[in-house]
Protein backbone atom coordinates (compact mmCIF):
# COMPACT_ATOMS: atom_id res chain seq x y z
CA UNK A 1 0.00 0.00 0.00
CA UNK A 2 1.24 3.75 -0.77
CA UNK A 3 2.56 5.70 2.42
CA UNK A 4 2.34 9.32 1.87
CA UNK A 5 5.09 11.12 3.71
CA UNK A 6 3.25 14.20 5.08
CA UNK A 7 4.72 17.29 6.42
CA UNK A 8 3.01 20.55 8.48
CA UNK A 9 4.53 23.42 9.02
CA UNK A 10 3.48 24.64 12.00
CA UNK A 11 2.17 23.25 15.34
CA UNK A 12 -0.57 25.09 16.52
CA UNK A 13 -4.74 24.10 16.22
CA UNK A 14 -4.39 24.27 12.30
CA UNK A 15 -1.82 22.01 12.13
CA UNK A 16 -2.41 19.47 14.88
CA UNK A 17 -6.40 19.76 13.81
CA UNK A 18 -5.00 18.87 9.83
CA UNK A 19 -3.37 16.10 11.05
CA UNK A 20 -5.78 14.72 13.20
CA UNK A 21 -8.67 15.01 10.44
CA UNK A 22 -6.06 13.01 7.77
CA UNK A 23 -5.14 10.29 10.06
CA UNK A 24 -9.14 9.79 10.73
CA UNK A 25 -9.89 10.22 7.12
CA UNK A 26 -11.03 7.13 4.65
CA UNK A 27 -8.62 7.12 2.36
CA UNK A 28 -6.35 4.08 0.07
CA UNK A 29 -2.61 4.98 1.56
CA UNK A 30 -1.00 4.52 4.98
CA UNK A 31 0.10 7.93 6.36
CA UNK A 32 3.05 9.21 7.97
CA UNK A 33 3.31 12.66 9.74
CA UNK A 34 5.64 14.74 10.63
CA UNK A 35 4.80 18.48 12.43
CA UNK A 36 7.05 21.22 12.85
CA UNK A 37 7.08 24.12 14.09
CA UNK A 38 9.45 27.16 15.26
CA UNK A 39 8.64 27.31 18.67
CA UNK A 40 10.21 24.91 21.21
CA UNK A 41 6.81 24.00 22.54
CA UNK A 42 3.05 23.29 20.53
CA UNK A 43 -0.18 24.65 20.28
CA UNK A 44 0.85 28.10 18.44
CA UNK A 45 -1.45 30.66 19.11
CA UNK A 46 -3.25 28.70 22.20
CA UNK A 47 -0.29 29.00 24.26
CA UNK A 48 1.46 32.26 23.26
CA UNK A 49 -1.49 34.26 21.77
CA UNK A 50 -4.28 33.88 24.28
CA UNK A 51 -4.79 35.80 27.36
CA UNK A 52 -3.94 33.34 30.96
CA UNK A 53 -6.63 34.35 32.12
CA UNK A 54 -9.29 32.16 29.51
CA UNK A 55 -9.87 28.81 31.46
CA UNK A 56 -12.23 27.89 28.57
CA UNK A 57 -8.62 27.55 26.08
CA UNK A 58 -7.61 24.76 28.75
CA UNK A 59 -10.11 23.30 27.66
CA UNK A 60 -8.92 23.13 23.82
CA UNK A 61 -5.37 22.77 24.82
CA UNK A 62 -6.65 19.08 26.38
CA UNK A 63 -8.12 18.26 23.04
CA UNK A 64 -4.53 19.22 21.40
CA UNK A 65 -2.54 17.16 24.01
CA UNK A 66 -4.78 14.17 23.43
CA UNK A 67 -4.58 14.17 20.03
CA UNK A 68 -0.51 14.37 19.82
CA UNK A 69 -0.21 12.18 22.93
CA UNK A 70 -1.51 9.11 20.74
CA UNK A 71 2.19 9.06 18.81
CA UNK A 72 1.18 8.97 15.24
CA UNK A 73 2.29 12.32 14.96
CA UNK A 74 6.01 12.78 15.21
CA UNK A 75 6.77 16.13 16.40
CA UNK A 76 10.32 18.62 15.61
CA UNK A 77 10.30 21.83 17.74
CA UNK A 78 12.80 24.47 17.83
CA UNK A 79 12.88 24.11 13.66
CA UNK A 80 13.24 27.09 11.88
CA UNK A 81 11.48 26.63 7.98
CA UNK A 82 13.48 28.47 5.36
CA UNK A 83 16.92 28.09 7.71
CA UNK A 84 17.24 24.79 9.31
CA UNK A 85 14.99 23.37 7.08
CA UNK A 86 13.94 24.38 3.48
CA UNK A 87 10.90 24.00 0.49
CA UNK A 88 13.86 21.62 -1.28
CA UNK A 89 14.57 19.34 1.84
CA UNK A 90 10.75 19.08 2.13
CA UNK A 91 10.35 17.70 -1.54
CA UNK A 92 13.30 15.26 -0.93
CA UNK A 93 11.92 13.94 2.34
CA UNK A 94 7.89 14.36 1.76
CA UNK A 95 5.01 13.70 -1.10
CA UNK A 96 3.02 17.18 0.26
CA UNK A 97 3.68 19.81 2.86
CA UNK A 98 0.95 21.51 4.52
CA UNK A 99 1.46 25.31 6.18
CA UNK A 100 -0.08 26.35 8.77
CA UNK A 101 1.71 29.05 9.98
CA UNK A 102 -0.81 31.01 11.40
CA UNK A 103 -0.56 35.18 11.29
CA UNK A 104 1.07 36.77 14.01
CA UNK A 105 2.06 40.19 13.45
CA UNK A 106 0.00 43.04 13.59
CA UNK A 107 -1.98 44.61 10.59
CA UNK A 108 -1.02 48.08 9.96
CA UNK A 109 -2.48 50.71 10.59
CA UNK A 110 -1.95 54.40 8.40
CA UNK A 111 -2.05 57.68 10.22
CA UNK A 112 0.34 60.22 11.19
CA UNK A 113 2.46 59.49 14.10
CA UNK A 114 1.93 55.89 14.42
CA UNK A 115 5.21 55.13 14.45
CA UNK A 116 6.29 57.20 17.55
CA UNK A 117 7.60 55.71 20.81
CA UNK A 118 5.23 54.19 23.15
CA UNK A 119 2.73 53.09 20.01
CA UNK A 120 3.04 49.63 19.60
CA UNK A 121 1.07 46.65 18.08
CA UNK A 122 -0.84 44.63 20.10
CA UNK A 123 0.38 41.03 18.84
CA UNK A 124 4.16 42.08 20.14
CA UNK A 125 2.03 42.87 23.74
CA UNK A 126 -0.14 39.49 23.79
CA UNK A 127 3.46 37.67 22.74
CA UNK A 128 5.04 39.46 26.04
CA UNK A 129 2.20 38.36 28.76
CA UNK A 130 1.92 35.15 26.96
CA UNK A 131 5.65 34.61 28.04
CA UNK A 132 6.52 34.31 23.72
CA UNK A 133 10.51 33.28 23.86
CA UNK A 134 11.34 35.89 21.14
CA UNK A 135 10.34 39.01 22.23
CA UNK A 136 11.82 41.02 25.07
CA UNK A 137 11.59 40.13 29.01
CA UNK A 138 10.51 43.57 30.13
CA UNK A 139 7.93 45.50 28.69
CA UNK A 140 7.20 49.46 29.82
CA UNK A 141 3.99 49.97 31.58
CA UNK A 142 5.12 53.63 32.86
CA UNK A 143 1.60 55.21 30.84
CA UNK A 144 -1.40 56.37 33.20
CA UNK A 145 -3.13 56.72 30.25
CA UNK A 146 -3.26 54.27 27.26
CA UNK A 147 -5.25 54.03 23.85
CA UNK A 148 -6.33 50.23 22.67
CA UNK A 149 -7.36 51.00 18.53
CA UNK A 150 -9.82 47.83 17.73
CA UNK A 151 -13.26 46.70 18.40
CA UNK A 152 -12.41 42.39 18.03
CA UNK A 153 -11.56 40.31 21.21
CA UNK A 154 -7.53 41.02 20.84
CA UNK A 155 -8.61 44.52 21.78
CA UNK A 156 -10.37 43.34 24.59
CA UNK A 157 -7.64 41.10 25.81
CA UNK A 158 -5.32 43.73 25.68
CA UNK A 159 -7.36 46.29 27.49
CA UNK A 160 -8.26 43.39 30.03
CA UNK A 161 -4.58 42.57 31.15
CA UNK A 162 -3.72 46.58 31.10
CA UNK A 163 -6.60 47.43 33.53
CA UNK A 164 -6.35 44.00 35.43
CA UNK A 165 -4.92 44.15 38.87
CA UNK A 166 -1.92 41.95 39.31
CA UNK A 167 -3.28 39.81 42.12
CA UNK A 168 -6.16 38.75 40.20
CA UNK A 169 -3.89 37.20 37.71
CA UNK A 170 -1.44 35.46 40.28
CA UNK A 171 -3.64 32.00 39.60
CA UNK A 172 -2.94 31.68 35.96
CA UNK A 173 0.39 30.99 34.16
CA UNK A 174 1.84 34.43 33.38
CA UNK A 175 5.64 33.76 33.69
CA UNK A 176 7.22 35.94 36.58
CA UNK A 177 8.78 38.71 34.58
CA UNK A 178 5.35 39.59 33.13
CA UNK A 179 4.05 39.33 36.53
CA UNK A 180 6.82 41.63 38.30
CA UNK A 181 6.05 43.87 35.02
CA UNK A 182 2.38 44.55 35.91
CA UNK A 183 3.24 44.84 39.33
CA UNK A 184 4.55 48.00 38.66
CA UNK A 185 2.11 49.20 35.93
CA UNK A 186 1.43 52.95 36.03
CA UNK A 187 -1.66 52.18 33.89
CA UNK A 188 -5.10 53.85 35.73
CA UNK A 189 -7.24 54.72 32.49
CA UNK A 190 -7.88 52.13 29.20
CA UNK A 191 -9.30 54.21 26.43
CA UNK A 192 -11.07 51.74 23.63
CA UNK A 193 -11.60 53.38 20.49
CA UNK A 194 -13.88 51.35 17.55
CA UNK A 195 -14.62 53.49 14.05
CA UNK A 196 -18.03 51.86 14.28
CA UNK A 197 -21.46 51.68 17.02
CA UNK A 198 -22.10 49.52 19.84
CA UNK A 199 -24.11 47.36 17.62
CA UNK A 200 -21.64 46.69 14.75
CA UNK A 201 -18.53 45.79 17.58
CA UNK A 202 -16.38 42.14 16.77
CA UNK A 203 -16.49 41.28 20.31
CA UNK A 204 -18.13 38.14 21.71
CA UNK A 205 -20.46 38.20 24.42
CA UNK A 206 -18.73 35.85 26.51
CA UNK A 207 -15.34 38.32 26.35
CA UNK A 208 -17.54 41.69 27.05
CA UNK A 209 -18.97 39.96 29.75
CA UNK A 210 -15.42 38.64 31.38
CA UNK A 211 -14.76 42.51 30.93
CA UNK A 212 -17.41 44.22 33.19
CA UNK A 213 -16.62 41.16 35.84
CA UNK A 214 -12.81 42.88 36.53
CA UNK A 215 -12.28 43.92 40.64
CA UNK A 216 -12.60 47.94 40.70
CA UNK A 217 -12.43 48.74 37.57
CA UNK A 218 -15.02 51.18 36.51
CA UNK A 219 -16.56 50.85 33.08
CA UNK A 220 -17.28 54.27 31.23
CA UNK A 221 -19.52 54.98 28.23
CA UNK A 222 -20.73 57.72 26.62
CA UNK A 223 -24.39 58.29 26.20
CA UNK A 224 -24.21 59.85 23.23
CA UNK A 225 -23.45 56.39 21.05
CA UNK A 226 -26.03 54.54 22.39
CA UNK A 227 -28.43 56.85 20.57
CA UNK A 228 -29.23 54.03 18.20
CA UNK A 229 -30.60 54.91 14.53
CA UNK A 230 -33.02 52.37 12.64
CA UNK A 231 -30.00 50.27 11.57
CA UNK A 232 -28.82 49.58 15.15
CA UNK A 233 -32.03 49.11 16.31
CA UNK A 234 -33.25 46.13 14.18
CA UNK A 235 -29.90 44.61 14.43
CA UNK A 236 -30.66 44.44 18.71
CA UNK A 237 -34.05 43.09 17.53
CA UNK A 238 -32.92 40.41 14.85
CA UNK A 239 -29.46 39.22 16.01
CA UNK A 240 -29.44 37.51 19.23
CA UNK A 241 -25.31 37.94 19.84
CA UNK A 242 -25.67 41.68 19.31
CA UNK A 243 -28.70 41.40 21.44
CA UNK A 244 -26.68 39.75 24.18
CA UNK A 245 -23.55 42.76 23.68
CA UNK A 246 -26.26 45.10 24.16
CA UNK A 247 -27.68 44.30 27.34
CA UNK A 248 -24.50 43.81 28.66
CA UNK A 249 -23.11 47.51 27.74
CA UNK A 250 -26.51 48.84 28.87
CA UNK A 251 -26.04 47.33 32.38
CA UNK A 252 -22.43 48.81 32.61
CA UNK A 253 -24.59 52.15 31.85
CA UNK A 254 -26.72 51.39 34.75
CA UNK A 255 -23.95 50.39 36.74
CA UNK A 256 -21.97 53.58 36.32
CA UNK A 257 -25.14 55.81 37.10
CA UNK A 258 -25.88 54.09 40.79
CA UNK A 259 -25.24 56.42 43.12
CA UNK A 260 -22.91 55.76 46.32
CA UNK A 261 -21.02 53.67 44.34
CA UNK A 262 -17.60 54.27 45.16
CA UNK A 263 -15.03 55.20 41.95
CA UNK A 264 -12.18 52.26 41.34
CA UNK A 265 -8.46 52.43 41.52
CA UNK A 266 -8.78 52.03 37.50
CA UNK A 267 -11.39 52.55 34.80
CA UNK A 268 -11.88 51.64 31.09
CA UNK A 269 -13.38 53.64 28.92
CA UNK A 270 -15.17 52.59 25.16
CA UNK A 271 -15.38 55.26 22.69
CA UNK A 272 -17.29 54.72 19.77
CA UNK A 273 -17.59 56.09 16.30
CA UNK A 274 -14.35 56.68 16.67
CA UNK A 275 -12.44 56.97 13.37
CA UNK A 276 -8.24 56.79 13.68
CA UNK A 277 -6.89 60.08 12.32
CA UNK A 278 -3.37 60.88 14.06
CA UNK A 279 -1.15 60.22 16.91
CA UNK A 280 0.00 62.97 18.61
CA UNK A 281 3.69 63.22 19.78
CA UNK A 282 5.92 65.68 22.47
CA UNK A 283 8.75 67.02 22.33
CA UNK A 284 10.67 64.10 22.90
CA UNK A 285 8.65 62.20 19.97
CA UNK A 286 6.38 59.96 22.40
CA UNK A 287 2.80 59.43 22.45
CA UNK A 288 0.88 62.30 23.75
CA UNK A 289 -2.28 62.16 22.21
CA UNK A 290 -4.89 60.27 20.08
CA UNK A 291 -7.02 62.00 17.73
CA UNK A 292 -9.95 60.45 16.38
CA UNK A 293 -12.98 61.87 14.28
CA UNK A 294 -16.61 61.33 15.22
CA UNK A 295 -18.19 59.25 12.86
CA UNK A 296 -22.09 58.40 12.62
CA UNK A 297 -24.43 56.13 11.49
CA UNK A 298 -24.93 55.68 7.33
CA UNK A 299 -28.06 53.93 7.66
CA UNK A 300 -27.06 50.61 6.11
CA UNK A 301 -25.07 49.13 9.65
CA UNK A 302 -21.87 50.98 8.17
CA UNK A 303 -20.70 54.81 9.16
CA UNK A 304 -19.78 58.40 7.95
CA UNK A 305 -17.42 61.02 9.00
CA UNK A 306 -19.06 63.60 10.37
CA UNK A 307 -15.30 66.11 10.37
CA UNK A 308 -15.19 66.80 14.05
CA UNK A 309 -12.34 65.47 15.50
CA UNK A 310 -11.84 64.98 18.91
CA UNK A 311 -8.70 64.24 21.32
CA UNK A 312 -7.65 62.28 24.15
CA UNK A 313 -4.68 62.60 25.60
CA UNK A 314 -2.69 59.09 26.32
CA UNK A 315 0.84 58.13 27.04
CA UNK A 316 1.03 54.49 24.97
CA UNK A 317 -1.17 53.28 22.43
CA UNK A 318 -1.93 49.66 21.02
CA UNK A 319 -3.46 49.27 17.53
CA UNK A 320 -5.38 45.83 17.63
CA UNK A 321 -7.47 46.10 14.61
CA UNK A 322 -6.45 42.42 13.34
CA UNK A 323 -3.30 40.22 12.74
CA UNK A 324 -1.29 39.69 9.54
CA UNK A 325 0.57 36.53 8.19
CA UNK A 326 4.44 36.20 7.29
CA UNK A 327 5.88 35.23 3.75
CA UNK A 328 8.01 31.95 3.84
CA UNK A 329 10.83 31.38 1.71
CA UNK A 330 10.07 29.69 -1.60
CA UNK A 331 6.19 30.10 -0.71
CA UNK A 332 3.57 32.10 -2.83
CA UNK A 333 2.93 35.13 -0.70
CA UNK A 334 -0.50 37.75 -0.92
CA UNK A 335 1.21 41.03 0.44
CA UNK A 336 -1.85 42.87 0.57
CA UNK A 337 -4.07 40.16 2.63
CA UNK A 338 -1.08 38.30 4.22
CA UNK A 339 -1.88 34.78 3.07
CA UNK A 340 -0.67 32.32 1.22
CA UNK A 341 -2.54 32.47 -2.03
CA UNK A 342 -4.85 29.12 -2.62
CA UNK A 343 -7.88 27.74 -3.66
CA UNK A 344 -9.50 25.77 -0.79
CA UNK A 345 -6.14 25.10 0.26
CA UNK A 346 -4.42 23.85 -2.81
CA UNK A 347 -1.69 26.80 -2.80
CA UNK A 348 -1.41 28.87 -6.54
CA UNK A 349 1.47 30.39 -8.05
CA UNK A 350 1.41 33.93 -7.71
CA UNK A 351 1.42 34.95 -11.04
CA UNK A 352 -0.13 32.11 -12.66
CA UNK A 353 -2.99 31.12 -10.58
CA UNK A 354 -2.08 27.34 -11.22
CA UNK A 355 -1.74 24.88 -8.17
CA UNK A 356 2.01 24.36 -6.99
CA UNK A 357 2.07 20.91 -6.94
CA UNK A 358 2.06 19.08 -3.39
CA UNK A 359 2.00 22.77 -1.77
CA UNK A 360 -1.36 23.31 0.67
CA UNK A 361 -2.03 25.72 3.30
CA UNK A 362 -4.52 25.66 5.80
CA UNK A 363 -5.52 27.93 8.79
CA UNK A 364 -5.09 31.88 9.19
CA UNK A 365 -2.65 32.03 6.85
CA UNK A 366 -5.07 30.29 4.57
CA UNK A 367 -7.77 32.36 5.10
CA UNK A 368 -6.61 34.95 7.02
CA UNK A 369 -7.53 35.72 11.03
CA UNK A 370 -10.76 35.76 11.26
CA UNK A 371 -13.11 32.93 12.99
CA UNK A 372 -12.63 30.81 15.36
CA UNK A 373 -11.77 27.78 16.90
CA UNK A 374 -14.32 26.06 14.96
CA UNK A 375 -13.49 27.69 11.39
CA UNK A 376 -10.14 25.99 11.62
CA UNK A 377 -11.39 22.99 12.24
CA UNK A 378 -13.53 22.82 9.01
CA UNK A 379 -10.52 24.60 7.14
CA UNK A 380 -8.51 21.63 7.97
CA UNK A 381 -11.10 19.54 6.51
CA UNK A 382 -11.23 20.96 3.00
CA UNK A 383 -7.44 21.05 2.80
CA UNK A 384 -6.79 17.68 4.21
CA UNK A 385 -9.93 16.25 1.32
CA UNK A 386 -8.16 18.11 -1.42
CA UNK A 387 -4.96 16.66 -0.65
CA UNK A 388 -6.50 12.99 -0.55
CA UNK A 389 -7.51 14.04 -3.84
CA UNK A 390 -4.85 15.04 -5.31
CA UNK A 391 -2.15 12.07 -4.78
CA UNK A 392 -1.04 12.38 -8.67
CA UNK A 393 0.04 15.43 -8.07
CA UNK A 394 2.20 14.73 -4.92
CA UNK A 395 5.97 14.94 -5.05
CA UNK A 396 8.05 12.00 -5.14
CA UNK A 397 10.75 12.29 -2.39
CA UNK A 398 14.29 10.65 -3.24
CA UNK A 399 14.60 10.06 0.85
CA UNK A 400 11.18 8.95 2.31
CA UNK A 401 12.71 7.15 5.17
CA UNK A 402 11.60 8.33 8.65
CA UNK A 403 14.73 8.08 9.95
CA UNK A 404 16.23 10.61 7.14
CA UNK A 405 15.03 13.96 8.81
CA UNK A 406 16.60 13.29 12.02
CA UNK A 407 20.09 12.96 10.45
CA UNK A 408 19.54 16.09 8.23
CA UNK A 409 19.00 18.32 11.14
CA UNK A 410 21.57 16.35 13.33
CA UNK A 411 23.90 16.82 10.32
CA UNK A 412 23.10 20.69 10.59
CA UNK A 413 23.07 21.43 14.45
CA UNK A 414 19.54 21.88 14.88
CA UNK A 415 18.77 21.06 18.44
CA UNK A 416 15.19 20.41 17.82
CA UNK A 417 12.76 18.74 20.37
CA UNK A 418 10.03 16.43 20.42
CA UNK A 419 6.81 14.95 22.20
CA UNK A 420 8.94 13.52 25.00
CA UNK A 421 10.41 16.74 25.19
CA UNK A 422 7.39 19.01 25.58
CA UNK A 423 5.77 16.76 28.21
CA UNK A 424 9.84 16.72 30.22
CA UNK A 425 8.38 20.86 29.49
CA UNK A 426 5.20 20.66 30.50
CA UNK A 427 5.86 18.91 34.12
CA UNK A 428 8.87 21.24 34.23
CA UNK A 429 6.69 24.77 34.10
CA UNK A 430 3.57 22.92 36.34
CA UNK A 431 5.71 21.84 39.01
CA UNK A 432 7.53 25.38 38.85
CA UNK A 433 4.02 26.95 39.61
CA UNK A 434 2.59 24.21 42.05
CA UNK A 435 4.52 26.13 45.38
CA UNK A 436 2.76 29.28 44.35
CA UNK A 437 -0.71 27.75 43.71
CA UNK A 438 -0.32 28.60 40.02
CA UNK A 439 -1.25 26.73 37.20
CA UNK A 440 2.26 26.90 35.68
CA UNK A 441 4.54 29.52 35.39
CA UNK A 442 6.02 29.54 32.06
CA UNK A 443 10.06 28.77 31.66
CA UNK A 444 10.16 31.98 29.04
CA UNK A 445 14.32 32.37 27.50
CA UNK A 446 14.35 29.80 24.12
CA UNK A 447 17.68 28.23 25.33
CA UNK A 448 16.80 27.05 28.66
CA UNK A 449 13.27 25.64 26.86
CA UNK A 450 15.08 23.47 24.70
CA UNK A 451 18.23 22.50 27.49
CA UNK A 452 14.49 21.45 29.65
CA UNK A 453 13.01 19.93 26.58
CA UNK A 454 15.97 18.26 25.70
CA UNK A 455 16.99 17.13 29.38
CA UNK A 456 20.50 19.19 28.92
CA UNK A 457 20.60 21.23 32.30
CA UNK A 458 22.91 18.62 34.01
Amino acid sequence: MTTLRLAIVGAGPAGIYAADNLLKAERKFDVSIDLFDRLPAPYGLVRYGVAPDHPRIKGIITALRDTLDRGDIRIFGNVEFGTDLTLDDLRDHYNAVIFATGSSHDAPLAIPGIDAAGSYGAADFVSWYDGHPDVPREWPLDAASVAVIGNGNVALDVARMLAKHVEDLVPTEIPQNVHDGLAASQVTDVHVFGRRGPTQVKFTPLELRELGELRDVDMVLDDEDFDYDEASKQAVATNKQVLVIDRILQSWRKRAAEEGRAPASRRLHFHFFAKPVQVRTDAAGRVAAYVYERTRPDGQGGVVGTGELRTIEVQALYRAIGYFGSPLPGVPFDKRHGVIPNREGRVLHKDSNEYVPGVYATGWVKRGPVGLIGHTKSDAMETVRNLINDQAFWWHPHHPEEGAIPALLAARGVAWTDLEGWHRLDAYEIALGEPHERARIKVVPRDEMVRISRDERH
